[in-house]
């Protein structure tokens, strides 16, 4: 098994964060998550390789620290295009089977991961299997494990839990949908990250967050929930 790691162009990510963090701080914040993300896949013993899609040059370079083998894109051309591209490499190459793992998971952990390959492993050797870790919401799709890696299309956006459920459906397959904390939490506004200042984490995110102004942070929390733009 491979792991699948997309990461957008940092400088582009987390734009509903830009009212507070300005785009290098941004691109920090992606570097940092992606970094708890590759020291948690690191560990695993379960996966054969991490293979990080990016047209991101510093996200390259923090890929190949952690040993990642790095499929490069020239542009940004959208998430399930990257992530199909990556699966089909991987497939053409025998692998047989893929985890798809964002890169904004600043709480994930290896023993979670172990687990959530342990709870795919479950079906029998070499029958088709869907495996996924939703957000805290249950609607996002923050990992998923394919056997085969071609199983499904890769329907990331809005409501993309019930897309892949759908589209396990219809290839005959019944998903698995296990829960955990550091997977299903994931960073897409102020909310969130205040969230990550309140936990015990030294994660290399955490790290990152005690060097930033929490009370701007609590106030553009407080405007919007107020509704306030």
């Amino acid at each position: 098994m491979w792991a699948i790691v997309p990461v957008k162009r940092l400088a582009e990510a987390k734009q509903r964060l830009s009212a507070l963090l300005s785009t290098e701080q941004r691109a920090a914040l992606g570097l940092a998550m992606l970094e708890d993300v590759l020291a948690a896949l690191s560990g695993v013993a379960a996966l054969d390789g991490i293979l990080l899609v990016s047209p991101d040059p510093r996200a390259h370079a923090l890929g190949r620290r952690y040993g990642a083998r790095i499929l490069a894109e020239a542009e940004n051309h959208g998430l399930n295009p990257a992530v199909q591209r990556a699966a089909a490499l991987l497939q053409a190459e025998g692998v047989a089977q893929i985890l798809v793992l964002h890169g904004d998971l600043p709480l994930v952990t290896e023993q979670e991961i172990s687990r959530l390959i342990a709870a795919h492993r479950l079906t029998p050797a070499l029958t088709p299997a869907l495996t996924i870790a939703p957000d805290a919401q249950g609607r996002g799709t923050n990992a998923m494990i394919c056997s085969p890696p071609d199983l499904v299309d890769f329907h990331y956006g809005p409501d993309s839990v019930r897309a892949h459920c759908a589209a396990a459906e219809q290839a005959g397959v019944v998903p698995t949908l296990p829960r955990a904390e550091g997977l299903g939490f994931d960073i897409d506004e102020v909310g969130d990250l205040l969230a990550l200042t309140a936990h015990p984490a030294t994660t290399c995110t955490r790290k990152w967050l005690s060097g930033q102004p929490l009370a701007a942070m609590q106030a553009a929390c407080t405007q919007e929930k107020a509704g306030v733009s």
